[in-house]
């Protein structure tokens, strides 16, 4: 009888005492922030990309640190890599078909981001290693788009592919450097109280609709010139593609649609990232 009164004290203990740990581990570890790396793909979309196809992915590279605020909110500062690009080749729209323009960019991008976790997230602890989390924030990024013709790489902008640099109808080149609003969702696991696996799929809203070189309208090729041996200028070669598909049926006319400037380009990453927290913990209370 003894003995098991025994054992039951033991056992009775033994769960108490885990349970403190696990409660006092809970209300003494801190996380003050964590740092990490991401990688995925980012894909585009725009005047090339009307239907938010997802079929042309590129890779996307991003480094951040964030501050946490308690178990549920942080703020993020974050700084990507990313390649985008897309060709009209790839529309089942006939008309972009035909229009038979493309481009590619690189991009750098550093934002503010607000976390906002679902669960409270305690790294280390066994009942609150898992949340989902939403973000929202403003960043500042660079493009330049380009294409290639004839197998040589040519930088979009300072051609003035629809008139910037001819001052045509009061256009003007636009920035290389633009403002993105990122608002995505993710999830986060902890593997351990220093180490986190985190999934995010976050879209980029910008402020500019120069991302792929196409906003307005056709300015027409004669308004380009010729060189000096008669042929066209490389503006007007890349200004309206449509000759390489039917040199005698080209739709670059003078005021016809080259894209819809009422709608700004935006562009998505999809990542996965590690992260290694920073943490501290509080001493025991005196009572």
């Amino acid at each position: 009888m003894k003995c098991k009164v025994l054992t039951i004290l033991a056992v009775f203990f033994t769960v108490t005492n885990t349970k403190a740990q696990r409660f006092a581990m809970r209300h003494e570890y801190v996380q003050q922030g964590e740092f990490g790396i991401t990688a995925g793909a980012a894909h585009y979309f725009g005047d090339l990309n009307t239907r938010a196809a997802i079929n042309r992915p590129k890779p996307a590279l991003g480094l951040f640190f964030r501050k946490q605020f308690g178990n549920y909110t942080g703020l993020r500062v974050s700084a990507h890599y990313a390649q985008l690009g897309y060709s009209d080749v790839y529309s089942k729209n006939q008309y972009q078909k035909t229009r038979n323009l493309s481009f590619n960019s690189n991009i750098w991008e550093v934002a503010l981001q607000g976390d906002f976790n679902f669960f409270q997230f305690v790294p280390g602890d066994p009942d609150y290693l898992f949340t989902p989390y939403v973000t929202i924030g403003a960043g500042i990024f660079t493009y330049d788009p380009y294409a290639f013709l004839g197998g040589q790489k040519e930088f979009l902008r300072p051609l003035g592919t629809e008139g910037q640099t001819l001052g045509y109808q009061g256009r003007k080149q636009y920035n290389t450097m633009a403002f993105c609003f990122p608002l995505g969702a993710g999830v986060k696991y902890n593997i351990s109280e220093k180490l986190n696996l985190s999934f995010e799929v976050t879209q980029r809203f910008t402020t500019t609709d120069y991302l792929d070189d196409v906003s307005t309208t056709y300015i027409g090729a004669g308004r380009f010139g010729t060189l000096a041996n008669g042929d066209p200028t490389t503006a007007g070669l890349l200004q309206d593609r449509s000759y390489e598909l039917d040199a005698n049926n080209t739709i670059g006319a003078e005021g016809r649609q080259r894209g819809w400037s009422k709608q700004k380009d935006q562009y998505i990453f999809a990542e996965v990232g590690i992260s290694f927290n920073i943490s501290s913990y509080r001493c025991p209370g005196t009572k």
